[in-house]
């Protein structure tokens, strides 16, 4: 089987590698070649070398996956960063990363030349035309050739923590000694275990600096497969393009799917969804009811797998694994998962404690070295810090981040499963549960709910939601009190920044979320 981009822009010069949509750019296999060549001569010019690094702060754009590839082709590490942060939430990136060279585009360039200002040997290149204060990507670019660096060799993503319960970590792993060519474990993992081939169309509807959706497309593009990427997500628009590009595959988060169920039916129903043969969701827990809502509507091929940027270990599950073992995230497939008390000792099956993985990839957290010990048992184990339980096939069930847990009266709560419960309301569009000081219990549940549509914020609206929760949870697990936002702090990617929600609770200062209606 032909791997990479080189091999591709040979053989199917003209087949589309990826596009852009709604905008609809497309590039061919043989243009993604010649830029990623041109831009890989260009990091050599600018003095980069194997193991340097380059970070990323553009949106969904075209120029996105030739930098990447340039990257990998170059023996270099590649940072993508989030576009909803601040100049000194992603200044803290580039420089803890240690990048030499800033890209990013005219929509994103106050923030990269704010980050600049602190940063005076950083470069930074817009990748969109010429804008003051930054150098010309393209110019630059179109001056170097359009052939092979002399001293290709693999580089790799070193990709940060979302940074929802904490400040965010660089997961670096050593650099490949390999030719850009050989196969690497995700893309043959696609192709065991999801059916990617030279003839599937990917449609990823995030964005490009989380890990699962960069990586994926890389290895769609890397088969010779075509990637469609949504510049941003609608839930309709989703539906539309898989019809319209005879999506085969696709990656989805929760967050995704709810939003879509709540569509109205006629909206869901009027489009041809036949030529979609495999979804993969992951990135967070997937509530009970929507993903049985979801393989009703699309059949069994909604596929989930549990892992983390760091790679450290793998579960999967199949839609008909799932449908007998409701809840789980599936058998390992990629190390050996141990599920241990707080004191480090295994626990049996159905006991609820760390999730720990034996033999996967060994990875550190850049400039962390606390956190990376902390991360690892006397045995080598490894953990991301979830919390989860094994039932007697050795099928994984997660429950949440130890770090989200509340304690209230001294009974420790996991808020995944009050939410799961909460977001299947027929008026609710997101929530969130948190811990708030309490002065009688330490902390006091409080659901922080984001309505379908915010009139109905309100008493009315609170007491449907604790009868819902009552209506299959226990009263430990009710939220005593309901708060409203318009919209949630979420990443596009799926995540919520819930410290950012708890913090606002903790500080006692309301005045920072104007937005919230008790």
């Amino acid at each position: 089987m032909l791997l990479h981009v080189h091999n591709h822009a040979n053989q199917t010069p003209e087949k589309t590698a990826y596009k852009l949509l709604p905008s609809g750019e497309s590039v061919t296999f043989s243009e993604l070649e010649k830029r990623s060549n041109q831009c890989a001569h260009l990091l050599r010019k600018c003095g980069l070398k194997r193991g340097d690094v380059i970070a990323i702060l553009l949106e969904n754009h075209p120029r996105y996956f030739e930098i990447a590839l340039a990257a990998e082709r170059a023996g270099i590490y590649f940072t993508g960063i989030s576009t909803h942060l601040s100049a000194k939430e992603a200044g803290y990136i580039v420089g803890d990363s240690d990048a030499k060279i800033l890209f990013t585009s005219g929509k994103m360039l106050s923030t990269a030349l704010e980050i600049a200002a602190e940063n005076s040997d950083l470069i930074v290149f817009v990748v969109d035309g010429p804008n003051e204060g930054a150098r010309d990507y393209l110019a630059e670019r179109n001056a170097h050739p359009e052939t092979p660096i002399s001293d290709e060799s693999m580089g790799a993503p070193m990709l940060y923590s979302s940074g929802t319960t904490g400040r965010p970590k660089g997961v670096k792993f050593d650099l490949p000694d390999t030719s850009i060519e050989e196969m690497d474990s995700l893309t043959d993992l696609g192709i065991v275990r999801f059916g990617f081939t030279p003839d599937m169309v990917y449609l990823s509807p995030a964005p490009l600096y989380h890990a699962a959706p960069l990586r994926w497309s890389l290895s769609a593009m890397k088969l010779g497969g075509t990637v469609v990427v949504m510049e941003k997500f609608d839930p309709e628009l989703s539906l539309k393009l898989i019809e319209q590009e005879k999506v085969t595959h696709s990656q989805w988060v929760p967050t995704h799917f709810i939003r879509m169920l709540k569509l109205p039916a006629a909206d869901r129903q009027k489009y041809d969804l036949s030529s979609h043969k495999l979804a993969i969701h992951a990135a967070a827990p997937c509530p009970v009811q929507i993903k049985e809502q979801m393989i009703d509507w699309w059949g069994p091929i909604i596929h989930e797998y549990y892992s983390g940027t760091e790679f450290n270990g793998m579960t999967i599950i199949t839609p008909q694994e799932w449908l007998e073992h409701k809840g789980s995230v599936g058998q390992a497939k990629f190390g050996t998962v141990h599920i241990l008390a707080d004191d480090g000792q295994e626990l049996p099956p159905r006991k609820e404690g760390a999730i720990y993985f034996e033999g996967g990839s060994q990875f550190s957290y850049h400039k962390d070295e606390a956190k990376t010990e902390t991360s690892y048992n006397e045995k080598g184990w490894s953990t991301l810090g979830d919390i989860g339980w094994l039932d007697e096939d050795g099928y994984l069930y997660l429950t949440d981040r130890k770090s989200f847990m509340i304690i209230s009266g001294g009974v420790n709560i996991y808020p995944q499963e009050i939410e799961d419960v909460i977001v299947t309301h027929p008026r609710v569009a997101d929530v969130a549960v948190v811990g708030a000081p309490d002065p009688d219990l330490g902390e006091r549940l409080v659901a922080v709910v984001q309505p379908l549509e915010m009139s109905d914020a309100g008493e009315d609206l609170a007491s449907e939601i604790q009868e819902h929760v009552l209506s299959q949870l226990g009263r430990i697990k009710l939220p005593k009190q309901i708060d409203f936002m318009p919209e949630l702090p979420r990443l596009p990617t799926g995540k919520l920044y819930k410290r950012v929600l708890r913090d606002g609770y903790w500080n006692q200062d309301k005045k920072a979320y104007p937005d919230i209606a008790g």
